[in-house]
């Protein structure tokens, strides 16, 4: 008992002793007698918080664990939140929940909560995609949302998004403010879990009715979609939600020919197909890729559990499917919804694009030829989400993202948005379709018009309170002893965003950084490369993202300047000792 710190202890005895359930007691009594301090550490050293993407974490006992107790206090906190910035009001909220373990009865505790505060919920009767949750939200004037998803974690993860009365994820201060209201709860006996059924009302198709008429008008090229209704085209939901909304979607859009990959399209928390449900691993997409092999097909989507990711492969010029990484297929969304909408003439000047800081700036590059102003945000999508809402009404947003797979097209949702681009892609892959190319002819002409850009991300792991300590500790050094050169290139600029501010190493004078506070630094190397260091917010991880670029001098040289770019990125990442 030694081993345990004095503030661990005496969490773990508050759970021993408050009125938790008996078998809560029973498991932390059992590591108690194992002496496993480690797992009793990681498990008690804090609070879950609300990070870039709200709260997340391995579910068990534990005040850092997802469990009845920490999402019935998040919950509570969030009630009492709601009540004091709304105040006389009837609030209204909305819940969801994806294909994970417990997250049907982690959403019904949420329901428990709001309800017994006297609050009004519509609580979808199924699982539901994130996106349509925050479209729930705006259609039916809710000031708050919650959906309970881990998103693409492994399944033993479990959390809670929460949404704020735009339908995006709570940014500062309210989202300050929110936690501030669930560390005031200083016990158990503090959170109302008595259910009030009065106030709970079960929502489902209707919205989804409404939710893909909605993005279906979005539609720019549906004549394009129309001569080529036959695209073969192969869905895997991953054992999530998407199963519900995309397929819908697509039909919705004009696609006749969609194929699923059967072996995935039951929900299922334990995933048993795959090692991680993350469109972003090559593993998760290869019974999807082995089905469009064998049908011959032309385009294969894969969403994570909630919905609001997707995977993409297509054929290459050798008839060979490839992954697109999340940049690319931002890219050449964004490339694709421009040049649509500018053979349209639905350009008038006052359109805008939105995409995060450590995505790829081959994204401003295309916005900038095209005359559309493109915004660079922190990354999290709720400050897409944010900057969105601050342009209601004034500018028009035709679509943004982030190199996490996660992208959104239209102003109906203000989360990444699955269903919506995966019907996008569809599409674009129907518009190049029929003017005679594919996917990856049009990402190569992309590279030949606006410069080679290759962008390529590394997480570090490093679990439990020793691994925060270890990712701060290399982001001081950084911080304190940038690297002089990267990749044989001069480093020139350092951008901390704790700081807010930009130091240009050569004349060491500095400029501020227009953007809220946050831990990322960015170094900007003379030959336009640019390195971001950043801990994530919701994961025990360190990511870096190195993006570099050159010219592509035809089409032939691909392959060569591909290898060449991938050397450079490799030498970046050996200076960085990464």
């Amino acid at each position: 008992m030694q081993d345990l710190d004095p503030i661990v202890l005496e969490k773990v005895n508050t759970w021993l002793q408050g009125s938790y359930d008996a078998d809560v007691k029973q498991q932390i009594q059992k590591l108690l007698d194992e002496k496993a301090n480690t797992e009793l550490t990681d498990s008690f050293y804090k609070n879950l918080e609300f990070g870039t993407g709200g709260l997340r974490g391995i579910m068990g006992p534990g005040s850092n664990r997802i469990n009845k107790y920490t999402i019935g206090s998040a919950t509570q906190g969030l009630a009492n939140y709601l009540k004091k910035t709304y105040p006389g009001e009837q609030i209204k909220v909305a819940i969801a929940h994806d294909s994970r373990n417990n997250s049907d009865v982690l959403a019904g505790i949420t329901a428990d909560v709001f309800s017994a505060n006297g609050i009004y919920v519509y609580f979808f009767s199924a699982l539901r995609p994130t996106p349509e949750l925050s479209f729930a939200v705006r259609q039916l004037g809710c000031k708050s949302g919650v959906m309970l998803t881990a998103s693409h974690n492994p399944k033993e993860y479990n959390g809670y998004k929460a949404y704020g009365a735009d339908g995006g994820q709570f940014v500062s201060p309210a989202d300050s403010d929110v936690m501030n209201e669930v560390a005031a709860i200083k016990s158990i006996d503090e959170v109302k879990f008595e259910r009030n059924e009065a106030n709970i009302e079960m929502i489902g198709e209707s919205i989804d009715e409404l939710y893909l008429d909605k993005i279906t008008q979005l539609s720019v090229s549906p004549e394009a979609i129309q001569r080529q209704k036959d695209l073969k085209v192969v869905y895997s939901p991953i054992h999530g939600t998407g199963i519900t909304l995309v397929p819908k979607a697509l039909e919705r859009f004009g696609f006749e020919n969609v194929i699923l990959v059967d072996e995935q399209t039951k929900p299922d928390g334990n995933f048993p197909t795959v090692v991680y449900p993350n469109p972003e691993e090559k593993e998760a997409l290869t019974l999807a890729l082995k089905k469009a092999q064998e049908l011959d097909a032309d385009l294969v989507l894969a969403t994570d559990p909630d919905a609001d990711r997707v995977g993409i492969a297509a054929k290459n010029t050798q008839g060979e499917f490839i992954l697109f990484n999340g940049n690319q297929t931002g890219s050449l969304l964004i490339n694709y919804l421009l040049t649509a909408w500018q053979e349209k003439g639905k350009l008038t000047g006052n359109e805008y694009i939105v995409k995060t800081i450590v995505t790829s700036y081959l994204i401003d590059a295309i916005a900038a030829e095209k005359g559309v102003k493109c915004y660079n945000t922190l990354t999290g999508f709720k400050y897409i989400g944010e900057l969105m809402t601050s342009f209601e009404g004034k500018q028009t947003f035709i679509g943004g993202g982030e190199e996490s797979y996660g992208y959104l097209i239209g102003e109906f949702v203000r989360d990444k948005d699955a269903v919506v681009s995966s019907a996008f892609i569809a599409e674009m892959t129907a518009f190049y379709k029929d003017k005679g190319t594919s996917l990856f002819e049009a990402l190569i002409d992309t590279y030949l018009q606006y410069g080679f850009y290759k962008e390529k991300l590394i997480s570090i792991t490093k679990k439990g309170k020793t691994g925060a300590e270890e990712i701060k500790a290399m982001m001081e050094k950084y911080r304190t002893n940038p690297p002089a050169t990267l990749g044989g290139s001069k480093v020139i600029a350092l951008k901390d965003y704790e700081l807010r501010q930009e130091t240009d190493l050569n004349t060491n004078t500095t400029k501020p950084i227009e953007l809220p506070k946050s831990d990322v630094l960015q170094f900007i190397t003379e030959d336009g490369s640019i390195i971001s260091a950043r801990p994530s917010g919701t994961e025990p991880k360190i990511k870096f993202y190195c993006s570099v670029n050159g010219k592509l001098a035809s089409k032939e040289a691909y392959q060569e300047t591909d290898q060449q770019l991938d050397a450079k990125v490799d030498a970046i990442m050996r200076d960085l000792g990464v």
